[in-house]
């Protein structure tokens, strides 16, 4: 079943200018309005937080505005402005998270997630991660997904939370109690309803279709359709010019698998030959399934760098084929490389000359497209162990750092480190006895203490913080790393608590 997510930008037109950074933009605690123009009548469309805790409201004349804040930012209404941001917004959108981005409205973008969300680690995940990153940037969003387009734009836009998940078949549920405002019906067909006493989704769906078709049209009864998913809303994607396409159209519809993976090696091949003209790879490719109900479906692949290997990129897509559901048939396959890097072609030297340098990255794509999240390990310059490290992509390129290497280290490090009790002679001296998850281990051998210090630069608080590191060995011959927070004599260097942050292998 599709699922679709629906981001409304509630403070659109102020968070994007805030978010250009031109100059003459006011600082975050400045109140801003947006001004529309309509004949000689000027009036807010659009105000941020600020201005609208200071009692400005859209549909305020300017003038009244003026007059209530002395320092208010105003800014003319750019629509065309307003449009091309939220088209480049829909474009990232495109490439990080899902194979169909559409715009709606002009304050919305919804996406179809099918196939892509399970890449991102799950739809609560996705989902507020969206948030997360557009509020890093300034961007104000609610966002929700649900199982149709009507049903996730309504909850997105009536709702306060800023991300909200509808389990799979709980749409009817999540909006029965919904305004019926949110049906993206024309005002005067909401003030029609309103006047019938009709103000919830709830009392309109229970209406008899018959008399609302003759008195307001079809409009009404295709809007509850849609939003309960008994009538298809197909979303037509986006694409740039400098998005790289392909598509094939059937006479007769397709189902079979074979079938399918026959023409998905066409066109994987007519893809890399428009990369191999444009001197491109592609890094994330989708294939577009459009069906004869007028539904579409969609699958991801991901490359961890730019190839054109048809090969390869046939046997990522081809591997989820099963994922794909034919329905009454496919009247059109379409491959779309959304994302493309510069490929640098490289001579091979031979065997006989040089060894041959495994290229792991294959594998990695495969990992990756199963939804396994494929990282690996670069030193950090730190003296603290737990920020020594960060993951990243890969295939990333090497920092040039190197791993400490004047103490051993252990092959695990705890994700965080756990309390235990110890017994010890003298505050510089490995302990004797140690209890860590409820047994008891005598300390046969110890080594230490390897001092590390706070990072006084990064907080305040680790101005005079210390930790004393001791490599340990019990009885059993295991080896364990334990630190005591401080120096053992000065509290203010810490608690004198004790912590087993590693163990050797």
């Amino acid at each position: 079943m599709a699922r679709v997510v629906s981001l409304y930008f509630p403070r659109w037109p102020t968070d994007r200018i805030r978010k250009a950074g031109a100059d003459g933009t006011p600082p975050p605690d400045k109140p801003m309005v947006v001004i529309a123009k309509s004949g000689s009548k000027r009036s807010i469309c659009a105000a941020d937080d600020a201005a609208r805790k200071l009692g400005l409201r859209i549909g305020m004349p300017a003038s009244k505005a003026q007059a209530l804040v002395a320092d208010l930012a105003m800014y003319d209404h750019d629509p065309n402005g307003d449009h091309a941001a939220l088209d480049k917004m829909a474009l990232w959108m495109l490439r990080q998270y899902s194979p169909v981005v559409a715009i709606d409205g002009i304050d919305g973008i919804v996406l179809d997630t099918e196939g892509a969300d399970h890449l991102q680690g799950g739809e609560e995940l996705m989902l507020s991660g969206m948030v997360n990153r557009l509020r890093g940037v300034g961007v104000t969003v609610r966002a929700a997904i649900a199982d149709t387009w009507g049903a996730a734009h309504a909850i997105a836009r009536v709702t306060s939370a800023e991300w909200t998940v509808v389990p799979v078949s709980e749409t009817a549920k999540a909006v029965l109690g919904l305004p019926i405002v949110c049906l993206r019906l024309a005002p005067e067909t909401v003030s029609g309803l309103r006047i019938m006493g009709i103000e919830t989704v709830g009392q309109l769906s229970a209406m008899p279709r018959a008399p609302l078709t003759l008195r307001f049209g079809p409009q009404v009864g295709r809007r509850l359709d849609q939003m309960f998913g008994r009538a298809a809303e197909p979303i037509d994607p986006i694409r740039s010019p400098d998005i790289v396409e392909v598509s094939r159209p059937f006479a007769e519809p397709i189902g079979a698998a074979e079938t399918i993976a026959r023409y998905v090696g066409r066109l994987v091949k007519e893809l890399c030959a428009d990369l191999e003209t444009r001197g491109v790879g592609v890094r994330r490719a989708d294939l577009i399934v459009h069906r004869v109900d007028n539904t579409i479906q969609a699958i991801r692949a991901g490359l961890a760098k730019p190839v054109r290997d048809d090969k390869r990129l046939t046997r990522l897509l081809t591997d989820r084929i099963e994922k794909i559901d034919p329905g009454f048939g496919i009247e059109r396959l379409s491959l779309v490389a959304v994302w493309a890097e510069p490929l640098e072609e490289r001579q091979q030297s031979s065997s006989l000359i040089e060894e041959t340098v495994l290229d792991v990255t294959p594998l990695i794509d495969v990992l990756g497209n199963r939804g396994l999240r494929v990282y690996r390990i670069t030193p950090v310059a730190s003296d603290v162990p737990e920020r020594s490290f960060k993951r990243v992509a890969p295939m990333s390129e090497e920092t040039g750092a190197d791993w400490q290497s004047n103490w051993p280290r252990p092959s695990r490090l705890l994700a965080k480190p756990e309390e235990i009790e110890v017994m010890n002679v003298l505050p510089d001296s490995p302990p004797r006895t140690m209890t860590w998850r409820g047994k008891r281990r005598r300390i046969v051998r110890g080594d230490g203490p390897e001092r590390v210090f706070g990072e006084w630069w990064l907080r305040d608080a680790e101005l005079h913080a210390v930790r004393d590191y001791y490599l340990v060995e019990d009885e059993n011959g295991e080896r364990f790393w334990v630190y005591r927070q401080g120096d053992g004599v000065d509290t203010a260097t810490g608690s004198h608590r004790w912590f087993l942050h590693g163990i050797f292998g």
